[in-house]
């Protein structure tokens, strides 16, 4: 019971100081966001950068063989090497979540926004790469649950954690998990790894550093708030622009190279020759224009680019059969 006497005015309620206000707040989001909606969880594993993972990694289980590809391992494989691309981009999620909350581009990802806990996101990553391999390893087959093991690695601990933060040749070497997902797909389905399979390889291989270039020089500011040696930041923007240019020129040699092996016909090569030519007009250029928002358009195009030359390599490889039919 509360002692007053009738008469006596109320003492106004005490104001809560701002460590209380704070801590209120916190208790009040916690209560309600006990257990993340799956849209958070979804985007710890990046799906814009999977689903271009995943695309390649079908475009080749589609090249390996003339025929159809197996249901069973067409579906087993997509969903391994997806959830293990997840697991991948969660792990690193977990890594940068210091360099994240520095940037503009990723602040707003889960971890930094505090909607989950680095722990969580760990337990998470696990899970699904532990799936992963389960899968890989009882519908497909070992060859593919290794080389695929070895791109997370790659990709989640090598590149992550060392080759990021250790050296501006960072994306040239750690691009090697990335360019992984068409041997994937190909090896899923034939159980080898093939040479024509490595030409795709070489192709994602030799567009990752033009295409990562150019997001860093116009996120340079940001790259080196964050303590993140790109090549911008480290050897300034100018050798950078020369640097994309001959990537560019190496990447557009590798993209010939599965016409001049009979991999692929001429459609192929048709939308090859149109594609090359648009990222070396965007690489010639940004050599004489030097505003950040044409390196942001050479970054979109990049995406673009390889998006498009990969359904080239699908409709190349299925047009004869198209045609017998008609």
């Amino acid at each position: 019971m509360y002692n007053f006497r009738p008469g006596t005015p109320l003492a106004a309620p005490e104001k809560p100081t701002v460590t209380q206000s704070v801590r209120i707040m916190s208790d009040m989001t916690l209560t309600n966001r006990t257990l993340p909606a799956w849209r958070e969880y979804l985007a710890l594993c990046k799906p814009r950068v999977v689903s271009l993972i995943i695309f390649t990694a079908i475009v080749g289980m589609l090249l390996s063989t003339p025929g159809a590809v197996p249901l069973d391992i067409f579906v087993f494989a997509t969903l391994g090497i997806a959830l293990a691309a997840g697991s991948a981009a969660a792990i690193n999620h977990v890594a940068d979540n210091r360099i994240d909350a520095l940037m503009a581009r990723t602040r707003e990802r889960p971890l930094p926004q505090g909607d989950i806990t680095r722990p969580h996101a760990l337990l998470f990553a696990l899970t699904i790469g532990a799936i992963a391999m389960y899968l890989l390893v009882a519908f497909v087959n070992v060859l593919t649950a290794v080389l695929t093991f070895a791109s997370l690695i790659g990709y989640a601990v090598i590149y992550t954690l060392y080759l990021k933060h250790a050296t501006p040749q960072n994306i040239v070497i750690g691009g090697a998990a990335g360019a992984a997902p068409p041997v994937l797909g190909w090896t899923a389905v034939t159980g080898t790894v093939d040479p024509h399979a490595l030409l795709l390889f070489l192709i994602i291989f030799a567009w990752t550093p033009p295409h990562f270039w150019a997001l860093a020089i116009y996120r340079r500011e940001e790259y080196a708030k964050a303590a993140v040696p790109m090549l911008p930041i480290t050897h300034g923007v100018d050798y950078t622009r020369v640097q994309i240019l001959l990537y560019t020129i190496v990447l557009t040699i590798a993209t010939i190279l599965p016409y001049a092996t009979y991999m692929c016909g001429p459609v192929y090569l048709a939308a090859a020759v149109i594609l090359d030519a648009g990222f070396l007009y965007y690489a010639i250029r940004m050599l004489f224009d030097h505003r950040d928002e044409l390196a942001k358009r050479t970054f979109t195009y990049s995406i673009i680019y390889l998006t498009l030359l990969f359904i080239a390599l699908f409709i190349d490889h299925y047009l004869p059969a198209l045609q017998r039919l008609v």
